[in-house]
């Protein structure tokens, strides 16, 4: 429960602290007060958004701190789980500067919004006058049904695993959008790979097909070359070999005389066995070169083909087609890969699909059991409530799809006069039947949750009279189990406090300051009078006053 509320330069409040005790607390004032700036600045301890439009001196940060005690409430884990300490008496805290800065702290450890919003919701649920118009809102609707049947840790399992549905469906289209791309590219991907394939293509055959190709090309231009080099060496006279054979022989008589001409005619011997074997070897290639029109037929052939498909595919190597035949291979492989990842997938979500399904007929037969039981006790409420002709229905319809929440959509119906058939909401139900619709509702569902602090922001609007006080017994009862907070114009419901806190103004020459403070009995008899009275405090509403607090 909220136990102390510190607000500091937020709005009309320069620094307030008050404190909140157990039970039905009312809280009062003149229109413009400052009653709702209360709760807007509970509501930013409570993970609301904030700006700097809150802060009434730019120059200081606006902070708001409360204090609550969480013993008895199972938030132990909670608090394990975000790794912070656990302490019976919390303190949260919410800073904002005049940049815009937000900081939040949980027991001066610092957090996220987000997660001093989920430990908000545990802890407080606020009520405001914006918030009946969400109880015409389906997705309201269906979440009190499942509050009241408490299914709501079902449902969160299911919406995760929806999510998770959803978000395989979406990429099993887009792996079926790639694979009818693919698919159309195959074909293509297929011919230029098979025409590859067929090539066989082998690493470094251009090289050698191109000196081959050259070879044949120059074959009578070799021949020729060749022929005349054995003439020119073993010609009979005029032959190489004879002339060195004659020139050593002229060497070789004086070679006795010098001892460096010896060794001369010993070179000329070596060279002569050189030439000779070089005679052997051209000897042996001049036979094998010949023009062969089939070879080089083939081979033309051969190399045109590659030609073509290095142009084709832009590159300029053996090797480099090589390469792209292997990317296409890739690529038609990648196409069988990706049928069997949409044929897993498939499978996966019908599995999820069919433990979807029924995971939501779980939840809808507990929405189903809950229904009567919610619209007996609503239409008892609304009965005490001053609407003895009211029939309130809640018409639960199943559907076969799979809805975020469920197979279930669920339409509150209503009328308040007998003889005519109970319509939607939004159609059929004023101001003043909607406000005692919600309060009702969340009498039930508040019941159930068990939260520590209920705040009613003037759920009085549109009701008077007895009605006024009838809620004021509702609100009572529920008091019973859980810190009750309302903000009220309404003297009825005033009296029926077990605390009263009263909201003024203090205006100076230059400023005006929302202020608040806790009545005594006596003051408080004087501010239900007040609030009874039109201009001038009478007697009677004075007497009025005292009656209404007895009661």
């Amino acid at each position: 429960m909220l136990l102390k509320l510190f607000i500091e330069n937020y709005a009309l409040i320069e620094k307030l602290e008050i404190g909140f005790p157990e039970g039905f607390t009312v809280i009062t004032g003149e229109t413009g007060a400052g009653k709702s700036i209360l709760v807007g600045a509970l509501s930013l301890i409570l993970g609301e958004r904030a700006d700097t439009s809150v802060l009434s001196d730019l120059g200081k940060k606006c902070v708001v701190e409360g204090t609550f005690d969480v013993s008895g409430y199972g938030l132990e884990d909670f608090f394990a789980n975000n790794d912070i300490d656990f302490e019976s008496y919390t303190v949260i805290r919410r800073e904002i500067s005049a940049s815009g800065k937000s900081r939040a702290f949980i027991n001066d450890s610092p957090v996220n919004v987000s997660l001093l919003k989920d430990l908000g919701e545990r802890l407080v649920t606020i009520h405001s006058q914006h918030s009946i118009i969400t109880l015409t809102d389906p997705d309201f609707q269906l979440a009190v049904i499942d509050d009241f049947a408490g299914v709501q840790s079902e449902v969160a399992d299911y919406r995760k695993r929806f999510r998770a549905w959803n978000e395989r469906k979406r990429e099993l289209a887009e792996l079926t959008a790639q694979q009818l791309k693919m698919e159309s590219e195959q074909d293509y991907y297929r011919f230029q790979w098979d025409e590859l394939i067929k090539a066989n293509l082998v690493y470094g055959e251009q090289e050698e097909l191109e000196q081959q190709q050259e070879l044949l090309e120059h074959a009578g231009e070799i021949k020729s070359g060749l022929v005349k080099s054995v003439q020119i060496i073993s010609g009979d006279e005029s032959g190489l070999l004879t002339l060195l054979t004659d020139l050593a022989g002229t060497l070789s008589s004086v070679s006795t005389y010098h001892k460096d001409i010896k060794v001369i005619v010993e070179r000329l011997g070596s060279n002569r066995l050189d030439i000779k074997d070089i005679l052997t070897d051209i000897q042996h290639i001049e036979p094998t070169i010949s023009f062969d029109p089939a070879e080089h037929e083939s081979i033309t052939a051969r190399l045109d083909l590659i030609y073509r498909l290095q142009k084709k595919h832009g590159v300029n190597s053996v090797a480099g087609l090589i390469s792209v035949r292997d990317e296409l291979g890739r690529k038609i492989g990648s196409s069988d890969e990706l049928k069997g990842r949409i044929a897993a997938l498939e499978k996966q979500i019908t599995s999820e699909e069919t433990a979807l399904r029924q995971l939501a007929g779980v939840i809808s037969g507990r929405r189903g059991k809950a229904v009567p039981a919610f619209q007996k006790e609503m239409n008892g409420l609304l009965v005490s409530l001053g609407m003895p002709s009211a029939q309130f229905l809640a018409d639960l319809e199943k559907t076969d799809l799979l809805l975020k929440d469920g197979t279930d959509q669920v339409t509150f119906l209503f009328t308040a006069n007998k003889g005519v058939d109970p319509a939607e909401l939004s159609k059929v139900a004023s101001g003043g039947e909607l406000s005692r619709l919600m309060l009702s509702i969340k009498s039930l569902i508040t019941q159930k949750n068990l939260l520590p602090t209920v705040i009613f922001d003037e759920i009085d609007s549109g009701i008077s009279g007895e009605i006024a006080g009838k809620v004021g017994n509702i609100l009572k009862t529920m008091s019973g189990h859980m810190q009750v907070i309302v903000i009220t114009h309404l003297p009825q419901i005033a009296g029926k406090g077990d605390s009263h806190l009263w909201v003024y103004k203090q205006a100076t020459r230059t400023t005006t300051r929302s202020m608040i403070r806790k009545l005594t009995d006596g003051e408080r008899i004087e501010e239900i009078a007040r609030m009874l009275s039109n201009e001038q405090v009478s007697e009677a509403a004075v007497m009025t006053a005292r009656e209404l607090l007895k009661n």
